[in-house]
């Protein structure tokens, strides 16, 4: 690193980027100054709690069904929202919880979604893999493998179609893990942006395990930002959040001035299992897990990284962990205060009458597993 000015400080990228069917690439080098560095510090370590908590929650059994956690992964989210504007179009697998807090959520209203509260981001009614904030253009998490990509597609031709002419467009990314790259429907995604030009990114977050199968039982071609053949692609150190934000202005800059769609692998790793029901340890050992905390852990990177700036030293920054601890338990607490949803209100946004906001029409009669707790309008 290097002082620019007394405000920011230039840092070294190099070996950060790998690049397939291109001319250019990401600068080996970005300038933050401090408010920048904490302010993506601020939100990874939210992340990290908020996750931490999820756990616990899930564990205590006020959060039931499937919860995939993304803990490990925060560079990732947060170097992408880093990088875009409000109006580009996001769309992600299940492990979205930190992604829907980029993007417009609090701790609250993500905790009340997964506790199944009336407060949750989308009304308690959709749970861990199905948040969603249209005004924020976060189309949510998908529950099915890879189902999010071609609706990713959708949004890129959108965009497109709504562009001003001569302007640039605003993009859509679809991210998936390794798990999932290899799907039909991926392809086909692919070969309908590459055709029409769509601003659509390919964004696979490669965590190494697609479940409990490493990429190398998974996947003939292990080098997913290859995986476009002619289409162009980039692979980023995904643990590194000022590496995802500079790639990703350069592939936001790319798709976004009418060249077509990328491929973009995130090189990164989850330290939880694939979901609360896997303990993580049965296909990978704990000296994995650790070594990777130890070393390449995104959280001590960008706390490291403040250090040798000169922008905070280490007790500035325990002091704002344990700010970011209470916060979130009071976030909790609010989450938990919520009421229940109601069972009349299971029905909203069921049946439109028309396309205008909630003009809906609520059936006379839905029938329930339990015939005797159907559901009859007053």
């Amino acid at each position: 690193a290097r002082a620019m000015s007394s405000d920011s400080v230039t840092f070294d990228l190099t070996g950060s980027f790998e690049t397939h069917n291109l001319d250019t690439a990401p600068n080996n080098e970005i300038t933050m100054t401090k408010d920048e560095l904490m302010d993506h510090f601020r939100l990874m370590y939210t992340m990290r709690r908020m996750e931490i908590t999820c756990d616990n929650e899930y564990k205590a059994r006020n959060i039931r069904g499937f919860c995939h956690l993304y803990d490990g992964q925060e560079a990732v989210a947060t170097g992408i929202n880093a990088a875009f504007e409000p109006e580009d179009s996001w769309i992600t697998s299940y492990r979205c919880h930190c992604i829907a807090l980029a993007r417009g959520g609090n701790v609250a209203n993500i905790l009340a979604e997964l506790f199944g509260n009336s407060g949750g981001m989308t009304d308690g009614k959709g749970g861990s893999m199905h948040f969603y904030s249209k005004k924020n253009n976060f189309f949510g998490g998908q529950g099915i493998v890879g189902a999010q990509v071609p609706v990713g597609a959708g949004l890129a031709f959108a965009n497109k179609y709504n562009a001003k002419p001569g302007e640039k467009m605003n993009v859509a990314i679809a991210c998936y893990g390794d798990g999932a790259a290899n799907q039909g429907q991926i392809w086909e995604s692919a070969n309908m942006a590459s055709l029409w030009k769509l601003p659509m990114i390919f964004c696979i977050e490669n965590n190494h395990y697609g479940m409990g199968t490493s990429i190398d039982r998974h996947s003939s071609h292990s080098d997913y930002y290859k995986m476009g053949n002619h289409i162009p692609g980039i692979r980023i150190d995904g643990m590194n959040v000022l590496a995802v934000k500079e790639g990703m202005r350069f592939v936001k800059e790319f798709c976004g001035s009418g060249n077509g769609p990328m491929y973009v692998e995130m090189m990164t790793y989850r330290y939880h299992g694939h979901s609360m029901s896997d303990p993580g340890t049965t296909y990978r050992n704990r000296e994995e897990i650790a070594l990777t905390r130890s070393t390449r852990d995104p959280l001590e990177f960008v706390k490291n990284t403040m250090i040798d700036a000169g922008f905070a030293e280490a007790d500035e920054i325990k002091s704002i962990e344990k700010k970011i601890r209470k916060e979130v338990q009071a976030e909790t607490k609010k989450a938990k205060e919520f009421d229940d949803v109601q069972l009349k209100d299971m029905l909203d946004f069921v049946y439109a009458n028309s396309m205008e906001s909630r003009d809906q029409e609520v059936p006379d009669f839905i029938r329930m597993p339990d015939y005797e707790k159907s559901f009859w309008k007053s």
